[in-house]
């Protein structure tokens, strides 16, 4: 990976840093969206010079073009017409390299901008994860991941530059030809107001309501494709395939007809510009021939403001579908406020100290009490339960006992509000989640297996791990045969979620990558989930054999395949029932 400069450390430092003053002072959505963007300004200010640079080119060219033909039907002598003609070369030869310079600069730094803009929202849904993210289905968090905050890019590219070059050529073209003429300044300098500012206007204005029912149906279409691709066997099994794909069709309908609206908005503000560009070349043109038969303007002059009334309107031609695109990016950025302000489930305590593993660890659990909502029932109601260093404790109950609500309390990932929770003697309150995480961890029921190589797997839980850590990782957990016996060895893909291993090896993979992390408690949550019971009892035994002398805590819902542990407790309705499967014994 290449180091990152001190200038692109310094832009994603203020990057990070700039929600800490929009959330105290609570600006609008797009101006957040802004402050994240705006600390790469000096890599998006030359892109933005260069394009004004170029439209201005453009628009000289053809004004000193109209200047050269004009002067030269005047027979005039070379001299006097020498400089025009290098002028008419060098605006042609710089219009193609600031147009090019303007598309190189401006999508490197908007490409930059949006990178370092989505590492944020990444980082703001970490501390979501796993019980503040279901707030958000998986599809519309998805559309807000990739195509709300792709948005930001619009708005810099589509939105931002082009109305910076649009200005730059509406100051000049009506500075110039109120120089030349001033009436016919006034006049030009009214119309292009009218089409660089009120007709982008009423474009946002209609596309507002427009942008938002767009943005909303699109999640919508991306929950709804989700369900039918991930859920196709659920739907199938329950006779709701026909519904989801008439959802999904709904979603796509209206899609479809909000964007022929919004194009047909676009086309009409385009036309407007067009009449406009029309009256004002006409205007200008009548207003500077008048002057020319007063006899106060010369006829190369009436020729330049003839040609610059027509084509100072080119730089406005983009700002309709600028509009557009603003109020499509306005809702991405009201979608992408609501996840950035979306609080926490648990929040770390102000200077909490770190939370090490110099030595063995223990759990100790009193009193434990947590709901999932303030005015709901307990899911854990006053457990108390003891993991002493090196010793594996088997916790089971039914789907529904609170074993991982107990899980997620042990791993910080859900608040408690009694009892308590201590880690080698520390309250767990009291220290940062990313410290209790690196010390407690494990295979969660939700762990995911990533669309990659066995070796990238693993290689998640500890990337500095050797060839050696990893076969020892995945010999404890049965499965070094297996890997060892395919073609392409560690380098084999296994698909979305596992989708090419079995039921066992997708959850011996996740054993091993639990193995590899190696931490101080190792906690298993439901690591048999979906096997049938004679792999899950061989899953289970596999666990609890390679976890000897490692502080465990195995939660499952299985009964066979338990032998082996040095407890067994039963959790149900949010109590613990105490059946050792043998004495504890006294704490090493």
């Amino acid at each position: 990976m290449t180091p990152l400069t001190e200038a692109e450390a310094s832009e994603a430092s203020a990057d990070a840093d700039a929600d800490a003053p929009v959330r105290a002072g609570g600006p609008r959505p797009t101006v957040r969206l802004l402050r994240h963007l705006l600390p790469y300004w000096r890599r998006l200010l030359p892109a933005a010079l260069a394009a004004a640079g170029s439209e201005l080119a453009a628009a000289a060219l053809m004004a000193t073009a109209a200047w050269l033909i004009t002067r030269a039907a005047q027979q005039p002598p070379i001299t006097s017409v020498s400089v025009a003609v290098v002028a008419v070369r060098a605006l042609a030869l710089g219009r193609g390299a600031l147009r090019y310079t303007d598309r190189l600069l401006g999508h490197d730094g908007v490409l930059r901008a949006v990178a370092g803009f989505r590492t944020r929202i990444y980082q703001a849904l970490v501390p979501l994860a796993p019980s503040g993210a279901p707030v958000f289905r998986s599809g519309d968090l998805l559309t807000r991941l990739v195509d709300d905050v792709d948005a930001a890019q619009d708005l810099l590219l589509r939105v931002m530059i082009p109305a910076a070059a649009a200005c730059a050529v509406t100051a000049t073209a009506t500075a110039t030809a109120a120089l030349l003429l001033p009436q016919a300044g006034a006049l030009l300098g009214l119309l292009l107001a009218v089409g660089g500012v009120l007709v982008p206007a009423l474009v946002l204005a209609l596309s507002r309501r427009t942008g938002r029912a767009e943005k909303t149906a699109r999640a919508e279409l991306a929950v709804a494709t989700l369900d039918l691709t991930q859920g196709a066997a659920d739907l199938a099994a329950y006779g709701a395939r026909d519904r989801a794909h008439e959802r999904a069709a709904g979603a796509s309908a209206r899609i479809a007809a909000l964007e022929r609206r919004g194009s047909l908005t676009a086309s009409l503000a385009s036309a407007a510009v067009l009449l406009l560009q029309g009256g004002a070349t006409v205007g200008v043109t009548w207003l500077a021939l008048r002057a020319h038969a007063a006899g106060t303007l010369p006829a190369v002059h009436l020729t330049v403001l003839a040609v610059l009334a027509l084509v100072s309107f080119e730089a406005l031609a983009p700002l309709p579908g600028a509009a557009r695109r603003l109020a499509a990016v306005r809702a991405s950025a009201h979608r992408l406020a609501d996840l950035l302000d979306t609080p926490p489930p648990v929040t770390d305590p102000p200077g909490a100290a770190p939370l090490t593993a110099t030595e063995p660890l223990g759990v100790t659990i009193t009193d434990l009490r947590v709901r999932h909502r303030p005015d709901g029932p307990p899911a854990l109601d006053g457990v108390s339960l003891r993991l002493p260093p090196g010793r594996r404790v088997v916790l089971r109950g039914a789907s529904g006992s609170g074993k991982s609500t107990l899980i997620a309390a042990l791993m910080r990932f859900v608040p408690y509000e009694g009892g308590s929770i201590r880690v080698g003697g520390r309250e767990l309150r009291d220290c940062a989640g990313a410290d209790v995480r690196r010390v407690i961890t494990g295979m969660t029921q939700d762990a995911h297996v990533f669309h990659t190589t066995i070796r990238a797997n693993l290689l998640l839980a500890r990337p500095d791990a050797t060839d050696a850590d990893l076969a020892d990782a995945a010999r404890r957990a049965r499965l070094l045969d297996w890997i060892e016996s395919l073609p392409d060895r560690w380098d084999t893909l296994v698909g979305g979620d596992g989708a090419t291993l079995s039921g066992g090896q997708r959850r011996r993979l996740l054993l091993a990558r639990a193995l590899l992390a190696d931490p101080p408690v190792l906690v298993l949550d439901e690591p048999t989930e979906g096997l049938d019971p004679d792999t899950a009892a061989a899953v289970l035994a596999d666990i609890l054999d390679a976890t000897r002398g490692r502080t465990t805590l195995l939660v499952t819902h299985e009964r066979s395949g338990l032998t082996a542990a040095d407890e067994i407790l039963t959790l149900d309705r949010g109590r613990i029932h105490p059946a050792p499967h043998r004495p504890l014994g006294p704490t090493p």
